[in-house]
């Protein structure tokens, strides 16, 4: 809206909440200083909706199980998939856990190029740039939009990533990061026989605990990395009346994005000062144009991942995965329950599909100040990270040369368990690679065994009691 009475409506989403010639720097709110932001910054790869006519459609049938899916399209020799995810009619459920698909975390990682203009890409990642037919499609075809992790043609961050448009990266045979990872984890319960429902975050953000409290468990994928404030507060608040949590990913839980309420499929981040960046942030534009609120690192706000499940991010390293070792407290009788079956001095996940192992590529610790519960045990802990692991910049104030996997005892996964008020429990693994030791020799591996222990007895009714 402009003061001369010309409006007009902005197309494929341009940023907001942009400094305008007259910011003086004496506000960062846009919302307490809007007559200083009153730009509006255009770019020439902006896409929020493509606005395909459609060719066909699909009517889920109301009998069709809960699970993800995905069309298969198909010319010549080429084909891809479309994912969707079919959750149980609206106020029911088909089982007692329900499996928490990321899907906020796929929308920022939808059409990544970031391994294609990053000059430092290989090194930080430690291995060749290699290009599926996927990446390639999207080198030539940079109008289906881009991720939140690369940067715009004038070299400005990318803020917003949309499913209004073909995702080529969130379908069955893409690169293992971030949908396809969570496959193992569904066919690892399909393989045991556990039942589950299919939900996902933007389910979460507009329903709230209430759509998690008919579940006695919900199980995360392997990376649910953001998070808006609803979808934080309804799994707090699942915690809080005896929900149980089991966390089989690492990285979780970090970023503060946010969703439209007024623009569906669509998901707006703005990295702030701390954490893995991967771009900056424009100064003075750290809060987000949906919500008005502070971007950045849940950390930061004094929500540290810790507080919720017990592990946060410490580390990433993505050549060698580690294994865990039992820690003493795995011994203690209430966490006997996850380790039946497992040998006192038996090495866990040293394996793997990520890395030869099922602690790496982006790991979690337990800190107390941080929030990890004082009851909380510390069951098991990786070893045998590499040189190009890396503490993660939240957890240092200034390098130094003991940041690596080689060196630093930080740098672990602690494998972790604690009770809440209520009669329910969180269970966290805090790696990423844990999924992908799941399939080791058919499934039948300890990894796998540990994972079932736990979600066996998260499913049972008697509650777990508070320790003295």
């Amino acid at each position: 809206m402009g003061p001369n009475g010309l409006h007009g409506n902005t197309v494929n989403l341009p940023s907001r909440g942009c400094k305008g010639y007259n910011w003086s720097g004496a506000e960062q709110n846009w919302r307490h200083a809007p007559q200083e932001y009153g730009a509006i910054h255009f770019h020439d790869d902006d896409l929020y909706d493509a606005g395909w006519e459609a060719d066909f459609e699909y009517v889920v049938p109301e009998d069709l199980r809960s699970a993800v899916y995905a069309v298969r399209l198909k010319a010549e020799d080429d084909e891809w998939y479309v994912t969707f995810f079919v959750r149980p009619p609206r106020g029911t459920t088909t089982s007692k856990l329900a499996f928490l698909a990321s899907t906020a975390t796929y929308m920022a990682y939808s059409n990544y190029h970031w391994m294609l203009h990053e000059r430092y890409s290989e090194v930080a990642e430690t291995l060749w740039t290699t290009l599926d037919k996927g990446d390639v499609f999207l080198q030539e075809h940079a109008e289906f939009g881009l991720s939140t992790y690369d940067t715009h043609s004038d070299g400005s961050g990318v803020r917003y990533a949309s499913r209004l448009r073909p995702v080529l990266n969130m379908a069955p045979k893409t690169p293992l990061w971030s949908f396809n990872p969570d496959t193992h984890i569904l066919a690892w319960l399909e393989e045991k026989g556990i039942e589950y429902d299919v939900i996902t975050d933007e389910d979460l953000h507009h329903e709230g605990v209430g759509l998690l409290e008919p579940y006695r468990a919900v199980i995360t994928g392997t990376h649910p990395e953001y998070y808006t404030t609803p979808m934080w507060d309804g799994l707090r608040a699942y915690l809080a009346r005896a929900g149980r949590l089991i966390y089989l990913g690492g990285n979780g839980f970090i970023w503060r994005c946010a969703f439209s309420p007024e623009t569906p499929g669509v998901l707006e981040l703005r990295r702030a000062e701390d954490g893995i960046r991967y771009r900056d942030e424009e100064p003075g534009e750290y809060y987000l144009e949906f919500t008005g609120e502070y971007g950045g690192l849940w950390r930061r706000l004094g929500m540290a991942p810790q507080a919720l499940v017990g592990v946060g991010a410490v580390a990433t390293g993505f050549d060698v995965s580690g294994y865990y070792r039992r820690k003493e407290a795995s011994f203690d009788p209430r966490a006997s329950f996850i380790f039946k079956g497992i040998g006192d001095d038996e090495l866990i996940g040293d394996f793997g599909i990520l890395g030869g192992g099922a602690s790496g590529s982006e790991i979690d610790k337990a800190d107390l100040a941080l929030g990890t519960p004082p009851h909380a045990l510390v069951v098991a802990s990786s070893e045998g990270h590499s040189a190009n692991t890396y503490l993660v910049p939240d957890e240092t104030g200034f390098h130094h040369c003991a940041m690596d996997g080689a060196q630093n005892p930080e740098i672990r996964a602690d494998m972790t368990f604690f009770e809440t008020t209520r009669g329910g429990a969180v269970f966290s693994v805090g790696s990423i690679a844990w999924a992908a030791s799941l399939p080791h020799n058919g499934f039948d591996n300890n990894v796998a065994r540990i994972s079932e222990n736990v979600v066996r007895r998260f499913l049972e009714p008697d509650p777990f009691p508070m320790p003295d």
